[in-house]
């Protein structure tokens, strides 16, 4: 049994207090400065909610479930990523819809549905789902995040940059196909014909 008094728990409290602190500062920081009341908070606003409102009118109906699927699988990697990367310093986003959840704007909307529905129409038109999803990648790490980076929606920080980010994106929907297409194969063996 540990003991309360055991140098590591007592660490581990000190760092558990360090990040209340940390997101205390963010929420300050949020209300301090009204950001909910800035054009860039409503530009936030619109990347998650017009990217959704597009889905639901161009979304396969026939493929819903595997598309979403696909889409949920790169939005929890996005989430994840963006959470580490956040946590450890090396990008954030300075005009957040929610203090305590920085990237829901990207990571729930804009980069899930653009994938879905680049997904979607390889499967639809036979084409390689790689070579898309890669020019997509392209288009996230080399000009929406600089476009971002240039309206001040999103900051890098040490030796990060938009090469990593590019590798990040083909990772995330490399690794988000493979779960996908896991998924795809145990429904195939265990689905009774």
């Amino acid at each position: 049994m540990i003991k309360l008094s055991d140098p590591r728990i007592i660490q581990f409290d000190k760092a558990v207090k360090l990040r209340e602190e940390s997101t205390n500062a963010f929420i300050d920081y949020w209300r301090d400065h009204a950001l909910y009341t800035s054009l860039e908070y409503w530009i936030m606003v619109a990347l998650l909610v017009v990217p959704l409102i597009f889905l639901v009118f161009k979304i396969d109906k026939s493929k819903l479930f595997l598309i979403g699927f696909y889409g949920y699988s790169i939005h929890m990697l996005a989430a994840y990523i963006d959470l580490f990367a956040i946590n450890s310093g090396k990008w954030n986003y300075p005009f957040p819809l929610i203090p305590f959840l920085p990237s829901i704007s990207i990571d729930s909307s804009i980069v899930p549905v653009t994938f879905m529905l680049v997904y979607q129409w390889t499967l639809n038109h036979k084409k390689n789902f790689y070579v898309y999803s890669t020019i997509t990648a392209v288009f996230f790490s080399l000009v929406f995040k600089p476009l971002l980076a240039g309206l001040g929606l999103f900051r890098m920080y040490g030796n990060m940059n938009y090469f990593y980010l590019l590798i990040i994106y083909v990772l995330g929907f490399i690794a988000a196909k493979l779960i996908t297409n896991v998924f795809l194969w145990l429904q195939k063996k265990f689905t009774k014909r």
